[in-house]
């Protein structure tokens, strides 16, 4: 099953409701608030690879306040 990990960069002050929001997704299995570079971090998971960009393009890179995200898809070994 694919699966990605996705570092999330949130207008300042926003990252708990952008937190609210992923949870809220189906395919998010897991998301933290965290400290550095990035925001937020999420795990997805989909039936398809194609699935899988469709969540982050339509489901998580629109998210309110988002700023940019960077998606790193898990390789299969």
């Amino acid at each position: 099953m694919p699966m990605a990990f996705v570092l999330i960069n949130a207008e300042i002050g926003s990252e708990s409701q952008i937190l609210e929001a992923l949870k809220k997704v189906a395919n998010v299995k897991e998301a933290y608030t965290v400290y550095g570079v990035y925001d937020i971090v999420a795990k997805i998971e989909a039936e398809t690879m194609d699935k899988l960009k469709d969540i982050v393009t339509w489901n998580i890179r629109r998210l309110d306040r988002v700023r940019s995200t960077l998606t790193m898809i898990v390789m299969e070994p």
